[in-house]
C-alpha cells in the first residue's frame, strides 16, 4: 500500500467552518511537515550594466521603480483579488447561508508548504480545505481513485492536484470532473480557454497572476513582447492565450536555445516556466523589462511564509484558486436550480400504410438517454443509466426542486372500452408528442410499466402504437429495469416468511424458538431493531433478552396464524391459469404443514401498489411494513413487519422506487414506473413519476399520466386514492373515446378479441354513435365533472371511421358538458395528428379548476362504497353479502375505516355486468367480499368474481414472438 495515509483509517469527511482570517481546519491526511515553500516573486531595480551575482531567483524588473513600489503592486493585486472574491463568498452564502466551499488539494510527497499558502489564503477567505497526501511514488490507479472519491463527494467543490509533472499524466487530468478542476488544466477546460469559452471553465491561477502582475505595472499592454522560457505545458499555453487576447505578442523559448539572449534583449516582459535555479545574466534584461519567476522554491525562513511581496506570486496563484474555488462553487449551486429545456426532437416521416409498431420504433434512433435527461434539466448524477436507451432517476431530484412550482396536470381517461381497448396510451403518447416537438410547450408523459402476462398473452405490450409510441418498444415491453422482478422477489419472500414460520412454529417449544429468533453471539443475545419495534407494538418495552417473562417470551416469538385467513399469495409475472390454486408443503420434510393457496400475476401484488403510491423511500419501507398477510388465531392482523422481514423488502426494492426515463418516437421525455392492476388495485402509474416529472417540466408545462381502464375505474380511483396519497390536483381531464366502442354502448354487437369486428363497427352508423354518445360518453364526462375537472374527448380515429361519424361524436361531446372534443390522428400522423388536442388541453388547463373528492374519509366504509355505487356506476343501492358486513366491521375495529375505497368489479361496463353497455340504471350493485390492503392504504370491496392470474388463450401472442440470432433483433412483438 502505498498511501501515506489509508482513507478508512480517516473515518468520513469531516468540515468545520473556517473562521475569517483563521487557520482553515478540516479532514486531511497529512504529510510529515517541512520547511515551506513558496512560489516566489522577487522584486528590485535593474539598469542595463547591473551585474550578474549568483542569485538563484530569478527578478522581476519593471524599469527604475524601487523595491518598495515593487511589493505595493503585488500587495495590491493579491488584496484586490483577496476583497473581490470575499465580495463573492458574501454573496453565494447570503442566497445559500448552509454553503462552505471546499477546496481538496492531492499532494504526492512530504512538501506540505503549498498547503500552508493555500490554507492560509482559504483562510482570509473564509474557505474550507482538505488534504489528501499520497506516497511520493503512487501509481497512476492510486491518484485516480482518489480523485473518484473526490468527483462524487457533492461537498468538494474544486480539486488542486498538486503532483509531480510525471504523475499528472493525460488520463489523471482527464479523470478528474471540469467543473472540479479549479487549476484549469484538463484537456476540456484547456480545451475552452483556447477557444476563449470561459462561461463554464476555469484559467490557471497561475496564468491568472502572472498576467495580473504584467498588467499592475504597464496599463498599455497592446503590442508589448512577452516571452515565455520553458512554456511546453500547459500552464505555457495557458499563460499564452491569455496574454495574446491581451494584445501582447507572445514569444516562446528553451533556457538551452542558441537565440534565448536575443530573444530576452527584444522582450519586455520574461516569464520563467521550470526554470530551475538557473538565471538570466541582468545584462541581457532591457531597461524596464520585468522577468517573472514561476518556480517553486524551497525556503526555510519562517517570516517568509508571512504576507509579503517576497511571497507575491504564491499568495496570488493562492488567491485566485480560491477564487475559482467560490465560482465553481456558486456554478454548482446555479445547476442545482431549475434549467430550461433544450429539447431536441426526432423527426417522423410517417408511411402510409402504416407499418407494424415493432417495424416504426426499430425505424427510428432514439437520443441517447444521457443526452435527453440533459436536455430536460437533469444533472449527471442524478441518472443511473441502464444501457443506452433507458435510465433509472434518482428521487434526489425533488430535494434540488423542491422549490420550483408544478408544471400542469394531465389525466387521460377513457369511455367504457370494447375488449380490444381503446387507445389511452396511443393518446398519451400523441398528446405528447403534439406538445413538446410542435408547439414547443415541455411535458412529460409517465405512463405503467406492462406485464409480461398480456405482452405473451392476447393484449400486447402497452408501449402506445402506430408513430405514437415509446421507443425502443422491446425494452418498453420486455423486463425494462427489473422492476416488476424485484416485486416478484419481495413477494415471494414474504410467502416464503410466512410458510417458514408457521413450521417452525408448529414443531418447535418457545424457548427454541427464542433461542433461534434471538441467537447468543459470543455469549450476548441482542434483539435486531424489527425485533424491538415488535415488542413495542405488543406493549412490551424492554431491550434485554433475559428479562422478557415466559408469558412475554411466547407472546414474542409465537404469531400464530391461522392457515386459512392467510391472504398472501405468490406472484408470477406469466399468464399461468394452473396457478391459480395450489397445495404447498406436501413434501415429507415440511413435516404435514399443507395448506392450500395460489399465485397472482405479479403486478396485482400489493408490492405493486405500494410502489405506485409511495412518496419516498421511507414512506415505501412504512407501506412495506404495514401489510397484512393474515390474521392469527386470536383474530388479530399479522403484518411483514411482524414477520421480520420489512427491511429485507426494502432493500429489494431499493432501485425499484426510482422511476424509469426513456422517450417517444419524436425524443420527448417519457416516465415509466409501477402499473397496479386496475381492478383489485388503483390502475395508475407512480405517484413519485408524476411528482418527478411536474417539477422538470417546469411551472407552465404539462405532465400527462394514465389511469387505466374506464373513467368509471381508473379516474374515480385516480381522484380519491392518487390523489389523496400524493396531494396533487389535476387540471384537464382527457377523455378518450372510439366510434366503435361508442357504437357498442349504442346497442350495437359484442366485440370480442380475437374475432373479426361485425359490420356495424365498419359501415357508417350515426344513430349507433349517437346512442354511445347520449349514454356511456354523457356518463363518463359527468363522472369527471363531479371532482371539478373540465373535460376535453379525445376521439381516437380508425381508418374505417367516417367524417359524419366523427363530427358527430364532436358535436355531441360539447353538448355533453365537454370543454371541447377533438378529432386524433396519432397513430397515423404522431404528434402531428394531435395538434388539435394538444392546443384544446392547453387552453382548458388556463380555466380555473375547482377539484374536490368525491367522499370525506372519515365517512363510515359502507357509506363511502354506496356514494361510488350510486354517483359513479349510476347504481339505485348496495346490497352487502354477511361476509362482506363482517370484513367491514373486522376492518372498523381495527382501526381501518378511515382508508379510500378502491372497487374490484369488472371494467366492461359502468355496472357489475359486463353485457350491461351504455349507462345502465336501475341496479342494485352486490358487494361480495371486502379485502383490505393496509400498506397501500385502501380498502377494496369484491364486485362479482375477479380474476388476479389471467389464463393463456388458444393462440397466444408469443406464436408471433421469435428472435433473429444473428442481428439480435426482435420480430413479432406489438
Amino acid at each position: 500500500m502505498k498511501l501515506s495515509l489509508i482513507r478508512s483509517a480517516c473515518g468520513s469527511l469531516r468540515i468545520y467552518p473556517a473562521r475569517q482570517g483563521s487557520r482553515v481546519s478540516g479532514w486531511s491526511r497529512r504529510c510529515p511537515p517541512v520547511g515551506p515553500a513558496n512560489n516566489r516573486l522577487i522584486l528590485r531595480t535593474a539598469s542595463a550594466t547591473s551585474s550578474g551575482g549568483t542569485n538563484p531567483k530569478l527578478a522581476v524588473n519593471f524599469g527604475k521603480r524601487s523595491q518598495k513600489d515593487d511589493g505595493f503592486e503585488c500587495d495590491r493585486s493579491l488584496r484586490e483579488v483577496v476583497q473581490t472574491t470575499k465580495e463573492a463568498m458574501v454573496a453565494l452564502q447570503r442566497r445559500n447561508p448552509a454553503i462552505q466551499p471546499l477546496l481538496a488539494i492531492i499532494q504526492a510527497g512530504e512538501d506540505d508548504s503549498l498547503l500552508e499558502i493555500n490554507k492560509k489564503m482559504a483562510g482570509m477567505i473564509g474557505l474550507n480545505i482538505t488534504h489528501i497526501c499520497l506516497a511520493k511514488d503512487s501509481s497512476e490507479d492510486e491518484i485516480v481513485e482518489e480523485v473518484l472519491k473526490l468527483n462524487e463527494d457533492p461537498r468538494v467543490h474544486g480539486v488542486y492536484l498538486h503532483l509531480p509533472p510525471a504523475s499528472l499524466t493525460s488520463r489523471v487530468l482527464n479523470t478528474l470532473k471540469p467543473e472540479k478542476d479549479i487549476d484549469g488544466i484538463s484537456d476540456l477546460n484547456m480545451g475552452r480557454l483556447v477557444r476563449g469559452d470561459l462561461s463554464k471553465g476555469f484559467v490557471p491561477p497561475l496564468a491568472s497572476a502572472v498576467l495580473d502582475l504584467l498588467e499592475k505595472r504597464d496599463a498599455a499592454l497592446e503590442r508589448k513582447t512577452v516571452l515565455l522560457v520553458g512554456g511546453e505545458g500547459t500552464r505555457g499555453l495557458a499563460l499564452q492565450c491569455l496574454i495574446e487576447r491581451s494584445g501582447m505578442v507572445v514569444l516562446k523559448s528553451q533556457l538551452n536555445s542558441n537565440s534565448l539572449q536575443r530573444q530576452v534583449m527584444q522582450a519586455d516582459a520574461v516569464v520563467l516556466l521550470r526554470a530551475g535555479n538557473m538565471d538570466i545574466p541582468p545584462s541581457w534584461i532591457r531597461p524596464g523589462a520585468a522577468v517573472i519567476h514561476c518556480e517553486p522554491t524551497l525556503e526555510t525562513d519562517e517570516h517568509d511564509i508571512e504576507m509579503s511581496s517576497q511571497s507575491g506570486l504564491g499568495y496570488l496563484t493562492a488567491a485566485y484558486r480560491t477564487q475559482n474555488v467560490v465560482r465553481s462553487c456558486s456554478q454548482w449551486l446555479q445547476e442545482q436550480q431549475y434549467r430550461p429545456w433544450h429539447l431536441r426532437s426526432l423527426k417522423l416521416q410517417p408511411l402510409t400504410p402504416v407499418p407494424s409498431d415493432i417495424e416504426i420504433s426499430r425505424a427510428q434512433t432514439p437520443k441517447p438517454v444521457d443526452q435527453l435527461a440533459e436536455e430536460i434539466g437533469l444533472l449527471p448524477e442524478e441518472l443511473e443509466a441502464y444501457g443506452r436507451n433507458k435510465a433509472k432517476v434518482r428521487l434526489s431530484l425533488l430535494d434540488r426542486l423542491h422549490t420550483q412550482p408544478d408544471g400542469k396536470y394531465v389525466l387521460v381517461a377513457g369511455i367504457t372500452p370494447t375488449p380490444l381497448g381503446e387507445g389511452k396510451s396511443t393518446v398519451t403518447i400523441g398528446l405528447v408528442q403534439a406538445m413538446s416537438a410542435h408547439l414547443k410547450l415541455n411535458s412529460f408523459a409517465c405512463l405503467r410499466q406492462p406485464s409480461q402476462g398480456p405482452t405473451f398473452g392476447v393484449k400486447g405490450g402497452a408501449a402506445g402504437g402506430g408513430y405514437a409510441q415509446v421507443i425502443p418498444m422491446e425494452e418498453f415491453n420486455l423486463h425494462l429495469t427489473g422492476d416488476i422482478h424485484a416485486i416478484t422477489a419481495a413477494n415471494n419472500l414474504v410467502a416464503a416468511a410466512i410458510d417458514a414460520r408457521m413450521l417452525h412454529e408448529a414443531t418447535q417449544s418457545d424457548k427454541a424458538l427464542f433461542n433461534r429468533l434471538v441467537p447468543s453471539v459470543n455469549g450476548v443475545r441482542r434483539f435486531s431493531p424489527i425485533q424491538i419495534s415488535r415488542l413495542q407494538r405488543l406493549g412490551v418495552n424492554k431491550t434485554d433478552p433475559a428479562s422478557l417473562t415466559p408469558q412475554e417470551v411466547s407472546t414474542f416469538v409465537r404469531l400464530d396464524l391461522e392457515p386459512s385467513k392467510i391472504t398472501w399469495q405468490r406472484v408470477v409475472d406469466t399468464n399461468d391459469r394452473f396457478l391459480r390454486k395450489i397445495t404447498v408443503g406436501q413434501a415429507s420434510t415440511e413435516k404435514g404443514q399443507i395448506r392450500e393457496t395460489g399465485f397472482d400475476i405479479a403486478v396485482a401484488s400489493e408490492i405493486m401498489a405500494i410502489l405506485a403510491l409511495a412518496d419516498s423511500l421511507e414512506d415505501m419501507k412504512n407501506r412495506l411494513a404495514r401489510m397484512v398477510v393474515g390474521t392469527s388465531r386470536s383474530g388479530q392482523p399479522v403484518t411483514a413487519e411482524d414477520l421480520g422481514v420489512s427491511g429485507a423488502l426494502a432493500v429489494l426494492m431499493k432501485d425499484a422506487i426510482k422511476p424509469t426515463l426513456m422517450q417517444t418516437l419524436e425524443g420527448t421525455p417519457v416516465f415509466v414506473h409501477a402499473g397496479p392492476f386496475a381492478n383489485i388495485a388503483h390502475g395508475n402509474s407512480s405517484v413519485l413519476a408524476d411528482k418527478l416529472a411536474l417539477k422538470l417540466v417546469g411551472q407552465d408545462g404539462f405532465v400527462v399520466t394514465e389511469a387505466g381502464f374506464g373513467a368509471d375505474i381508473g379516474m374515480e380511483k385516480f381522484f380519491n386514492i392518487k390523489c389523496r396519497a400524493s396531494g396533487l390536483q389535476p387540471n384537464v381531464v382527457v377523455l378518450v373515446a372510439t366510434v366503435r366502442a361508442l357504437k357498442m354502448h349504442g346497442g350495437g354487437p359484442n366485440v370480442s378479441a380475437g374475432t373479426p369486428l361485425p359490420r356495424e363497427y365498419i359501415d357508417e352508423n350515426l344513430s349507433l354513435v349517437e346512442g354511445g354518445c347520449r349514454s356511456n360518453l354523457r356518463k363518463q364526462i359527468q363522472i369527471a365533472h363531479l371532482f371539478g375537472v373540465p373535460v376535453v374527448v379525445a376521439l381516437n380515429v380508425f381508418k374505417t371511421d367516417t367524417q359524419a361519424e366523427i363530427d358527430l361524436v364532436c358535436e355531441l361531446a360539447k353538448e355533453c358538458g365537454a370543454s371541447d372534443a377533438v378529432p386524433c390522428h396519432h397513430w397515423a400522423q404522431g404528434g402531428r395528428g394531435s395538434l388539435e388536442l394538444a392546443q384544446a388541453v392547453n387552453e382548458a388547463a388556463s380555466r380555473p379548476s375547482n377539484f374536490q373528492f368525491l367522499y370525506n374519509i372519515k365517512m363510515p366504509i359502507v357509506e363511502k362504497i354506496r356514494t361510488i355505487a350510486q354517483k359513479v356506476y349510476g347504481a339505485d343501492d348496495i346490497e352487502l353479502s354477511p361476509e362482506a358486513k363482517a370484513k367491514i366491521d373486522y376492518y372498523n375495529q381495527q382501526g381501518y375505516g378511515s382508508l379510500p375505497i378502491c372497487m374490484a368489479k369488472t371494467h366492461l361496463s359502468l355496472s357489475h355486468m359486463p353485457d350491461k353497455k351504455g349507462a345502465p340504471t336501475g341496479f342494485v350493485l352486490p358487494i361480495r367480499d371486502v379485502r383490505a390492503s393496509i400498506g397501500a392504504g385502501f380498502i377494496y370491496p369484491l364486485v362479482g368474481t375477479m380474476s388476479t392470474m389471467p389464463g393463456l388463450p388458444t393462440r397466444p401472442c408469443f406464436y408471433d414472438i421469435d428472435l433473429d440470432p444473428v442481428t439480435e433483433e426482435i420480430t413479432g412483438l406489438f
